[in-house]
């Protein structure tokens, strides 16, 4: 039997890499149905349940709130680690306490003065080892949470009309980015820190977001609302909204955390589930606010989009 040749020895080499290049690979991971379907069930549950606090509105909607900004600066508080976590969280909880009676008979310059007090003081019971500046933020930024809705829902005219647009611009934002992101793809938003993001589901998503809002708006606002200025201010809300998302997912790159909790099924806690509508909330309540001339802050909101 003659020997290969060398030609005939690259032929069969090639023949092999061509083979095991063409040779299927495995498809990434995908959430399977039963994670979509606990993330979608743990969706609906809380959105059905702050529909029904925005509802009922006054004291109710602040406990609301309140529970949520409790939750929100618990995890902020053990995601970024260092010393004196129960002191820490105890400035910040005795601030939300203050906080909260202000916001909700619409004390805005009070509120801000306390969220401004409680977290210069949080900062100062951490400690050069308790992560100061870390810790005087997510005080803030907790109290935030609490302070922006329920400033805003204070309005007897316009607070429940300014809470369901607040919802629909987020709520809408979220969910489009999501299905926007799936169907058409693309670069990626922020790899570095959010690699799940496009720049497709981010279009996609404010500018549905927007739209619903304003929809929601026009139906629920007394005397109505024009559509034009509540798309725009929408816009502007879900790029806010956005922006906090990003943020917040910067932080848990900062500190290596995957998620900031496991309260929450599929969505892990509350810092992911609110990031963006805390973002969005406080601008609205500026917005608003800059606008109130000394009145509501939903009120103020509502002023530059009546017809």
């Amino acid at each position: 039997m003659s020997e290969p040749t060398d030609s005939t020895a690259d032929e069969a080499a090639e023949r092999a890499a061509k083979a095991q290049s063409q040779e299927p690979k495995p498809a990434p991971e995908r959430r399977s149905d039963a994670a979509l379907t606990v993330r979608a069930a743990a969706a609906v549950v809380l959105a059905a349940a702050a529909l029904v606090a925005a509802w009922i509105g006054g004291f109710w909607f602040m406990v609301f709130w309140f529970a949520a900004a409790t939750l929100a600066l618990w995890e902020w508080q053990r995601l970024i680690g260092g010393e004196r976590l129960i002191a820490r969280i105890a400035v910040g909880l005795a601030t939300l306490v203050v906080v909260a009676p202000l916001a909700l008979h619409g004390a805005k310059i009070w509120s801000f003065a306390a969220i401004a007090a409680g977290a210069i003081a949080a900062g100062a019971v951490a400690g050069r080892n308790g992560r100061p500046i870390w810790t005087a933020t997510g005080a803030a930024y907790s109290a935030a949470l609490l302070a922006a809705p329920v400033l805003l829902r204070a309005s007897p005219a316009y607070g429940l009309a300014s809470i369901l647009w607040l919802y629909g611009v987020v709520w809408g934002a979220d969910t489009f980015a999501f299905l926007g992101g799936r169907s058409i793809g693309g670069p990626r938003l922020w790899r570095r820190v959010s690699p799940g993001k496009t720049w497709s589901g981010a279009i996609v998503g404010t500018f549905a977001g927007a739209a619903i809002g304003a929809v929601v708006a026009i139906l629920a606002a007394p005397g109505g609302a024009r559509f034009a200025p509540l798309f725009f201010l929408g816009v502007a809300a879900a790029i806010v909204g956005q922006i906090g998302d990003l943020a917040e997912s910067a932080v848990k790159r900062r500190f290596a955390v995957k998620d900031s909790s496991r309260l929450i099924p599929g969505h892990g806690g509350v810092l992911d589930r609110l990031d963006a509508f805390v973002a969005a909330a406080v601008f609205a309540a500026l917005v608003g606010w800059a606008n109130s001339d000394g009145g509501w802050v939903a009120a103020g909101l509502f002023q530059m989009v009546s017809p």
